[in-house]
């Protein structure tokens, strides 16, 4: 299911600085295609872009489906910036520390995490995320 749209020359939801088409955009159009994020920092930020914009398929498949849980729902939130503190991959094993920040019914809040990849089949997937106190 395919949400918001976002013009191509449009700044990246993901804080990268880069433009859509030249960031997280070709990792959502080119699911179907077979065009994967080739770092796991890279599927980290289109996997926030994709919250970002209601990219609901984009998430499950992107998802381990060992701890995909098959279904998503949206929370009602705005996301309003990214930060990347920390991304390692070595071997088919990756992880990215970020915070996020976001608004919800008017009020403002942060979520730091530290996220796990796998890479299967030459494909960076989401494993599962270990939230963090706040700051």
């Amino acid at each position: 299911m395919k949400k918001n749209a976002l013009a191509a020359h449009a700044v990246c939801p993901c804080d990268s600085g880069k433009t859509y088409a030249d960031c997280c955009g070709p990792w959502h159009a080119g699911l179907p295609q077979g065009v994967h994020a080739p770092t796991p920092e890279a599927l980290m930020r289109s996997r926030y872009s994709a919250y970002g914009l209601g990219l609901i398929d984009y998430l499950l498949a992107t998802w381990h489906p060992s701890t995909s849980p098959g279904e998503l729902e949206l929370p009602p939130l705005k996301w309003l910036g990214l930060e990347v503190r920390h991304a390692q991959a070595a071997g088919d094993v990756g992880v990215v520390e970020f915070v996020a920040r976001y608004r919800e019914s008017g009020r403002g809040g942060r979520m730091h995490e530290i996220s796990r990849f796998v890479r299967e089949d030459g494909r960076w997937l989401y494993i599962d995320g270990e939230q963090q106190a706040p700051d």
